[in-house]
């Protein structure tokens, strides 16, 4: 029996649901921005560059342990509920809490034992060796928001990753400072994980209720395991290449080396979230038009939703990226060398844009080719970042230019893998798949040229209390009247239905 396909009326609703959700989780990024300069702050100023680099380092192993719980159920959660009409929605997502709580408690138990994968170097305090307790509300949390994002429910996500979890890190890591110097990063972070976790716990509820008749039986969570590890594996390796330049220059730099470029990536992954802003809306979106093989509204959808972030985050790099010594100043005087690395980590995130929209429809029509194009990135991203820190030995260079190889192979990288997903995606829709605009150079220009003049002519203090607001001035005043269309200010829009 044939689909019938989607209406116009139908199409209008789907990209008012993307703006919907992408307008709450923008919201939610300005909210995270505003929590994140304080931590970033006190962790700079108080704890110094040393514990930052260690606090990183063991990071990278609690993520990607995080992301090997979630088993890939981030987003495949939405492909199972919209799939199975026979299953309680409930009982799927206990299938998938289940599962990803067995492994969390698995890989706590490992890295309890093995603190030392954490640490490289073997410098932690007695305090440190907790940071995997985080990883059991992690992983649930992860869950509990995609389950809801299913059900188009964004705002959970914003109070929880934008509201209680910075603010709740930011506050424990000042106050803990003073208690426990030594290991006050680490037990913030758990306190974060936990606080932030206990926020979804009512809206699952009131979403789902609990499951019906529901027991868990070995077999079927094996299953779920099965079939959940292409997308599980595509998802690490997505990661991998966020988190590799750390785990690699690790072994390469120092230790307040290493948390120099953990501060210019905080403050670069700031304009990272308005990508996730619309991944769990957009799951469900494209899992439906693939229902009814409307391979021209996905590809409408990828293109629509691309802009936007790229739009976005073009101008959020502009802004932090010109002032960025200043920037970086706000965190130490020893910061300032790392002005470079986010140059480069800014740009990665605008390049990047391309390649993680196509992915989000590529996981559900080309899986194995879009985790073999994944694995040529990461592959291609460890190779330049090895080639870049020996380049840096081979003249002699400090460093922090093993910081800026580390973000110049990261942004490379992520500039092929865009190119390449999105000519896959291309192929399979049979629709032309390219997000960019020329109004993004007529609304950058001139709002480098005005950056260019605050960081010239203004003093430090000026140039970010004026220069940043006056650089996205002009560039969202350029980007508005030149560059959005009708579909594109239903981003900005409450009423999108009249």
């Amino acid at each position: 029996m044939s689909i019938a396909p989607s209406t116009p009326q139908e199409q209008h609703e789907d990209i008012a649901a993307l703006a919907k959700g992408g307008r709450t989780n923008f919201i939610g990024f300005l909210l995270r921005l505003l929590a994140r300069l304080p931590f970033l702050f006190i962790a700079g100023r108080l704890y110094g560059a040393e514990a930052l680099g260690r606090f990183a380092s063991a990071m990278v192993i609690i993520e990607l342990a995080g992301q090997l719980c979630t088993l890939g159920q981030k987003r495949g959660l939405a492909q199972r509920l919209s799939e199975d009409d026979e299953t309680p929605p409930a009982n799927i997502v206990a299938d998938a809490m289940v599962l990803s709580a067995l492994l969390a408690l698995a890989m706590m138990a490992l890295l309890f034992v093995f603190p030392r994968i954490m640490f490289p170097g073997g410098k932690f305090s007695e305090w440190d060796i907790w940071l995997p307790l985080a990883l059991l509300p992690t992983t649930l949390l992860d869950i509990a928001l995609a389950a809801l994002a299913y059900r188009y429910d964004v705002a959970t996500t914003v109070r929880s990753r934008s509201v209680v979890e910075p603010w709740t890190l930011s506050i424990m890591a000042g106050a803990l400072f003073y208690v426990i110097p030594g290991g006050g990063l680490a037990m913030a972070y758990v306190a974060s994980m936990l606080t932030s976790g206990a926020v979804a716990v009512m809206p699952l509820y009131r979403a789902y209720g609990l499951p019906q008749n529901w027991v868990p039986h070995p077999g079927r969570i094996g299953r779920l395991a099965i079939t959940s590890l292409p997308l599980a594996t595509a998802d690490a390796v997505e990661w991998g290449t966020r988190k590799l330049d750390i785990f690699i220059l690790r072994f390469f730099a120092s230790d307040a080396a290493v948390g120099i470029y953990y501060i210019a990536q905080q403050v670069a992954s700031l304009p990272q979230k308005l990508k996730t802003s619309f991944e769990p809306i957009l799951g469900p979106v494209i899992t439906r038009n693939l229902k009814e093989h409307n391979y021209t509204a996905i590809a409408r959808q990828v293109c629509q939703v691309g802009f936007w972030i790229i739009a976005a985050q073009a101008g959020i790099a502009l802004a932090l990226g010109i002032p960025g010594e200043g920037i970086m100043g706000l965190v130490g005087p020893n910061f300032v060398g790392g002005t470079a690395a986010l140059a480069f980590l800014l740009a990665a995130e605008v390049v990047a844009a391309t390649a993680v929209v196509s992915e989000a429809a590529l996981i559900y029509v080309a899986r194995f080719q879009n985790l073999v194009v994944s694995v040529f990135t990461i592959a291609l991203q460890a190779a330049l970042t090895v080639a870049g820190m020996l380049l840096v030995d081979h003249w002699g260079l400090g460093q922090l230019y093993r910081a800026a190889a580390a973000a110049a192979a990261l942004m490379l990288s992520l500039g092929v893998a865009s190119v390449i997903k999105a000519w896959l995606l291309s192929r399979i829709l049979h629709e032309p798949i390219n997000p960019w605009r020329w109004s993004l150079v007529w609304a950058a220009a001139p709002a480098i040229a005005v950056g260019a003049a605050a960081t010239r002519y203004l003093p430090e203090w000026a140039e970010l209390a004026l220069g940043i607001p006056a650089i996205l001035g002009i560039y969202i005043w350029i980007i508005w009247h030149k560059g959005f269309g009708p579909e594109d200010r239903v981003l900005f829009r409450k009423n999108v239905g009249g």
